[in-house]
């Protein structure tokens, strides 16, 4: 038996680096009747076969794990987004920051493509909300060895919708990478997707990061929340008014003597976020109880 972590999945094999080497394994049958899915960043134990082959045997317990992106035991997710085509609707940001708080991960929002459009609304949004922002530019260079110094001793995931960059910042972070890029197509207003799997990479100072396919506005309804009353503790600005709301249980959405409310009234809340918080809230209210159980 070794221990290792998986690095890539791709086409039914997992590529699992280990003490002795890089071996490329199945997963065991019984997984499958286990319902149990190795992710990129598992920790697992897996049986040599061969100098490079081998069979993945067991996944070892996780700190966390997120359905989309297919990843796990992450530290930081970096939510890549850009003012300039494709325009990075606030929602896709906010369901990845609300996914990362409530896995206990930390997120950086990272503004991509600031040579061409400083994206201030966007900047001064998540600065507001106190979520870590950061621009940068893969192209100037602007904000890199900022963005290096986050990522230090971190296991991070990369992800945001298509054509705002990941793949060129990744590049720009680390040349070595070599991670194919594509363009931003006019017609459609948004990227091609260059990256098809998720791929761990190292970099040359010890960083682990993750990349995985972009994703687009049609794919914001999947997410790792199920219970709507867990939504509020997920928007960390929220939390200071949550006990002081007229009634318990309120959802903080059109109740009378809700404390969130007043504060959004008050100008102390980003209206976009708590416009996120509801739909959220509203999206998993309207799933079933057996449904909601079928995900956990």
């Amino acid at each position: 038996m070794a221990d290792g972590t998986v690095m890539k999945a791709l086409s039914g094999f997992y590529y699992v680096e280990t003490a002795e080497g890089l071996f490329r394994c199945r997963a065991r049958g019984r997984m499958r009747y286990d319902k149990i899915s190795p992710l990129v960043g598992d920790r697992v134990r897996i049986v040599p076969s061969g100098d490079t082959e081998g069979s993945l045997e067991e996944v070892l317990p996780r700190k966390n794990r997120f359905i989309r992106p297919p990843v796990a035991n992450i530290d930081l997710m970096v939510i890549l987004a850009a003012n300039v085509t494709p325009v990075t609707e606030p929602f896709l940001i906010d369901r990845m920051t609300a996914m990362a708080c409530h896995a206990g991960a930390g997120a950086l929002v990272l503004l991509n493509k600031c040579d061409l459009d400083r994206a201030n609304e966007l900047y001064g949004i998540y600065s507001r909300a106190g979520i870590d922002v950061l621009r940068v530019s893969a192209v100037t260079g602007e904000g890199i060895d900022e963005l290096k110094g986050r990522l230090s001793g971190k296991f991070s995931v990369f992800t945001g919708n298509s054509g705002v960059g990941k793949s060129s910042v990744l590049n720009a972070i680390d040349p070595a990478f070599s991670v194919p890029t594509g363009d931003v197509s006019e017609k459609l207003g948004r990227g091609r997707h260059t990256t098809r799997h998720v791929e761990i990479f190292r970099t040359a100072g010890g960083a682990l990061i993750a990349d995985t396919p972009g994703f687009s506005a049609f794919d914001v309804e999947r997410t790792e929340l199920t219970d709507p009353k867990d939504v509020q503790y997920a928007f960390p600005e929220l939390l200071p008014y949550i006990d002081s709301c007229r009634f318990i249980g309120c959802s903080h959405v059109k109740e009378a003597g809700c404390a969130v409310l007043e504060a959004l009234r008050e100008g102390k809340l980003e209206p976009t976020r708590h416009k996120s918080y509801v739909r959220l809230y509203e999206q998993l209210s309207s799933v079933n109880e057996w449904e909601r159980k079928a995900t956990k």
